[in-house]
């Protein structure tokens, strides 16, 4: 029989993380040619439910239909951690999870495995915004701020938003082998595999078109296996160092060395990606001369070793 697949639909629904439930495990997939998940979206309230952006659901199953499921996911909460979490809902939880069932929450969805007693003794991970509240709030919870998600065995969750969609590629991966979920994440234009354990990223300001700075950055990126010393950049940019620093750091959000050690880490994951160079030839080709400096700067940047990194997406 097709594994059974339930998605928790509320009032206040979050939207993106309710769309990856249904796009990886609510879409036929014919050319795969096995049997796929059979699929059902189950409401919390009465009645339809909104979704941010204006949609509303008219949902034909109600919360009963958890005890139907092998697999419940909660594609986050409203209000995340504000909202309190519904008895009938926390007991649906905690009876699928004493049954068996897998339980999967994308971002804020934590509150309800958490408000549930499920995650008490276990690891798991939210969206960075909400780790410390999770961890404030339930304290026997092991709490990992900078996984992009933990998968416990019987229940998995992932941090904010398209932190799920590698959740839910890692659970096709478990259950259909990895030939399968490379071809679900090609038909969503995903990498097949991001590991769980890489760090979360958190968007960072970027020179826009026009900026004096720009230009520079340009010339910088082509130039990542050479040194440069901020005496030389302020020079080759027409001012003086500090001047330069400032406005080098209002572009971009980082001074200058700490942006070349991002840039160079982002060139290095191309080429663990897209080459067969060894970790010498690429740290040599990314301005970080050696090995061992790649590594240190690629671990606390990515959270990975190089090695693992080019084990889970190189070509």
């Amino acid at each position: 029989m097709p594994h059974r697949v339930a998605a928790i639909a509320y009032d206040g629904l979050c939207t993106f993380e309710f769309g990856i439930a249904v796009e990886i495990f609510g879409l036929p997939r014919p050319e795969l040619d096995i049997p796929w998940y059979d699929f059902r979206v189950c409401g919390v309230d009465d009645g339809p439910a909104s979704a941010t952006g204006g949609v509303s659901l008219n949902i034909t199953h109600g919360i009963e239909t958890l005890a139907w499921a092998d697999t419940i996911i909660v594609p986050g909460w409203r209000h995340g951690a504000d909202e309190t979490v519904p008895t009938g809902l926390r007991e649906a939880v905690s009876t699928a999870h004493g049954r068996g069932a897998r339980l999967v929450s994308i971002c804020s969805g934590v509150f309800v495995l958490a408000a549930a007693g499920i995650l008490d003794g276990k690891r798991a991970t939210t969206h960075w915004r909400h780790a410390a509240r999770l961890k404030a709030l339930y304290p026997r919870i092991s709490v990992e701020p900078d996984s992009l998600y933990v998968d416990e065995g019987q229940v998995l969750t992932s941090a904010g938003s398209a932190a799920g969609l590698d959740l839910c590629i890692h659970i096709v991966r478990r259950d259909h082998g990895p030939d399968i979920a490379n071809s679900v994440a090609r038909r969503l234009v995903l990498p097949t595999h991001r590991d769980g354990g890489q760090a979360q990223y958190v968007p960072r300001p970027v020179a826009p078109d026009g900026h004096a700075i720009r230009p520079l950055l340009d010339w910088l990126r082509a130039h990542l296996s050479d040194a440069h010393t901020v005496s030389e950049l302020a020079a080759r940019a027409r001012q003086s160092e500090r001047t330069f620093v400032r406005h080098f750091k209002a572009a971009t959000g980082l001074p200058p060395h700490a942006w070349l050690i991002r840039e160079r880490v982002g060139r290095a994951r191309e080429l663990l990606e897209s080459s067969d160079l060894n970790i010498e030839r690429i740290a040599e080709a990314c301005g970080f001369g050696s090995a061992e400096t790649l590594r240190h700067h690629f671990r606390r940047e990515i959270g990975t070793p190089p090695t693992r990194y080019r084990a889970a997406f190189g070509a």
